[in-house]
């Protein structure tokens, strides 16, 4: 293919629901979600005891296929580029050919039924994509209606692929007969668990797993009451947030002595999910015990997201790198494609990523933050503009707005945060506890934010001209004195002048003042 831009709608044909995404890819913009749906056709609902799919779950699950198909055409997606995968519930059914042909006449859609390995190992694409995959080894895991994936990942790749059946629809059909669950029921499921999983968990001690990565829409329910219960705000983005075992824990006993007309009041809780959260919950709690976990995190991206990037990577029409997992740096290629999205100028925004890094290096002996922050600087400073695609007289804010809410991929909310108050004050008023926003983070990252967010003013002053003309800075320290040293290409008079209205804030944070000398 020679076009620049392609458009993809990938259909998980799932046991509780049936979902879509469509994606468009560009070389530039890389790979940027259109729009997504969800329909909860339960299409595994009795058959997992009888494997039969019965005739209304059927029809509602042509009927919702047709709706899909549909907006995939408007969205200006391409019959050939509508791909769609059937999962376990389909995949054991044993009339899943009379269902398959009715959706390929009633539709015109050919859906593709894949085994639990491959099912995991979509959902390996898809989360890699969304949470950035450490040195240290990790325990993805997904948990479906019919089944549940588990995944264990190093810097190495894929080390476990394994596919049970002990998703939440099935575990509910065959153990969960009373309102609330007995106490029998839930040690039957537990049993049931801990045998399911003692290869998954043999090898995850083996690795010294130290973290799980959840996808699913169970875990981002129960990532989503947990914040609820806490009275943070649950209707923002859930990908790189996560929940300690003592969080998890307080809801588990909240939610497991209640009935269904009781969890049905809950805030948070998916009518559609009351009866299934029960065994959710407690296949949660066995994950939390038998890998002895201490939290775990949530990724938004899974089947859909993984079968998109696998179709993308072997058509690939714009060239998007989708190699290797150590080749891969979700972060940064999540940062350049919102920058842009947003029109940015890359020329500069990168400039000022160079000066704001020299500026953090030279001063570490004073300011004493760590590794990690440097990278946040970093890509601060990449987007410290995107808000001129807005406005320029506010711009600051503006780029704050749209970091916060850019769905930035592989960033905990955390990093987001800093990220985006970096960004905003990188002109106009430094911060101040009359900003709420700023008043409400916590002191460790108030301090992080006040140091990153001065290098970032005095960088973005020593390149005023956009002319990339400060090459190298280099300091000198005499008693509460900085001097910054400018190795320039031409005459620095309009950098060092812009500096110095932008420096009073770095002054004040790390007490010194600061003057320059050109090269």
């Amino acid at each position: 293919m020679k076009s620049e831009k392609l458009r993809v709608a990938a259909i998980d044909l799932g046991t509780n629901s049936f979902h879509m995404i469509i994606v468009e890819e560009s070389r530039e913009k890389g790979i940027v979600e259109i729009d997504r749906v969800k329909d909860m056709i339960c299409i595994g609902r009795g058959s997992i005891s009888t494997k039969m799919l019965n005739e209304e779950a059927m029809d509602s699950g042509v009927a919702a296929l047709k709706n899909f198909l549909v907006l995939a055409s408007q969205h200006g997606v391409a019959p050939e580029n509508v791909i769609a995968f059937a999962t376990s519930a389909i995949r054991e059914a044993k009339n899943r050919g009379e269902f398959l042909r009715r959706i390929k006449e009633e539709t015109g859609l050919k859906v593709k039924i894949i085994s639990g390995r491959e099912e995991a190992e979509f959902i390996y694409y898809g989360v890699r994509n969304a949470v950035k995959i450490g040195k240290s080894s990790d325990l993805l895991f997904d948990i479906g209606g019919g089944s549940v994936e588990f995944v264990l990942v190093n810097h190495k790749g894929i080390q476990l692929l394994e596919s049970r059946k002990i998703g939440v629809a099935r575990m509910c059909e065959r153990f969960v007969a009373s309102e609330p669950i007995a106490v029998h029921d839930i040690k039957m499921l537990e049993q049931f668990f801990s045998a399911e999983m003692v290869s998954a968990v043999e090898k995850a001690s083996e690795l010294k797993v130290t973290r799980a990565i959840a996808s699913s829409g169970t875990a981002q329910n129960i990532a989503r009451m947990i914040c609820v219960m806490q009275g943070r705000e649950s209707d923002a983005s859930l990908n790189n947030s996560a929940f300690t075992r003592k969080e998890f824990e307080d809801l588990y006993k909240t939610v497991l002595p209640l009935g269904a007309a009781e969890r049905k009041k809950m805030t948070g809780l998916d009518e559609k999910r009351v009866d299934l959260i029960v065994p959710g919950l407690i296949l949660v709690d066995m994950i939390f015990r038998l890998f002895n976990l201490n939290e775990i995190v949530i990724s938004d991206s899974a089947l859909r997201e993984g079968m998109v990037l696998h179709y993308l990577k072997h058509c690939n029409a714009a060239g998007i790198k989708l190699g290797d997992e150590s080749e891969l740096d979700i972060r940064r290629e999540s940062v350049y494609e919102l920058g842009f999205r947003c029109g940015w100028t890359r020329e500069h925004a990168e400039h000022v990523a160079r000066l704001s890094l020299q500026l953090f290096d030279r001063l570490a002996f004073l300011h004493h933050l760590e590794e990690p922050y440097r990278e946040l600087l970093e890509y601060a400073a990449l987007l410290h503009n995107i808000g001129t695609f807005i406005s320029i007289s506010s711009h600051h804010k503006h780029s704050q707005y749209i970091i916060l809410n850019g769905e930035l991929r592989g960033f905990s909310p955390s990093d987001i945060e800093i990220i985006g108050h970096v960004a905003r004050y990188h002109r106009k008023s430094p911060p101040s506890e009359k900003h709420t926003v700023y008043s409400q983070l916590k002191p460790a990252h108030k301090r992080v934010v006040d140091v990153l967010s001065g290098i970032l003013r005095l960088a973005n002053g020593l390149e005023r001209g956009h002319r990339q003309n400060i090459q190298k800075i280099n300091i000198k320290v005499k008693g509460d004195a900085i001097i910054l040293c400018l190795k320039a290409r031409f005459e620095p008079d309009i950098e060092i002048w812009a500096a110095d209205l932008l420096k009073p804030w770095l002054e004040t944070v790390l007490g010194k003042s600061i003057t320059f000398q050109a090269l």
